[in-house]
């Protein structure tokens, strides 16, 4: 269903690319957006057992293109070094392909915005009072991923 890496050799193991989900903190979202023209927007999320969680405003253009066409794509960027010696970059990222859902159920929003600001603040109480404090305005997305696919720089593979 989803095309084979053409540079194999390239290709990292999937511990390696959900590791890299797990560190990472921004990500681009790819929707089929207006018109049939693709949108992308860069987010923080948290991966947590093999799915994406995103917050959202409640309305907008990522929204509306997600409630017209769920199938989306998410790339992180771990390593991204420029040598302008070698004319080329030293690069490691990950492509997730899934389907998103704007969560509705409130246990689950509460839910996914709690594992979601636990991973940028250590701090519960906070988060908690955040939520509740934007409750009304909380949107979140979940992805249930069905690939991932890390690559990384032929350079870093050799060494």
């Amino acid at each position: 269903m989803f095309r084979e890496m053409r540079r194999k050799k390239q290709q990292l193991d999937i511990n390696k690319s959900i590791e890299i989900l797990e560190k990472c903190k921004t990500g681009i979202l790819a929707v089929l957006g207006d018109n049939g023209y693709p949108y992308t927007i860069p987010l923080n999320y948290v991966y947590s057992n093999n799915k994406i969680y995103l917050h959202s405003a409640k309305e907008g253009h990522k929204i509306d293109a997600l409630n017209n066409y769920d199938k989306v794509s998410f790339c992180v960027i771990e390593k991204d070094d420029v040598v302008p010696d070698e004319l080329t970059t030293y690069f490691r990222s990950v492509i997730v392909f899934g389907k998103a859902k704007i969560l509705k159920n409130e246990n689950d929003i509460l839910s996914a915005a709690k594992i979601l600001g636990l991973k940028y603040i250590d701090n519960i109480e906070f988060i908690e009072k955040e939520i509740k404090r934007f409750q009304n305005a909380l949107c979140c997305i979940e992805i249930e991923i069905e690939n991932i696919t890390g690559k990384e720089a032929i350079e870093l593979v050799k060494k």
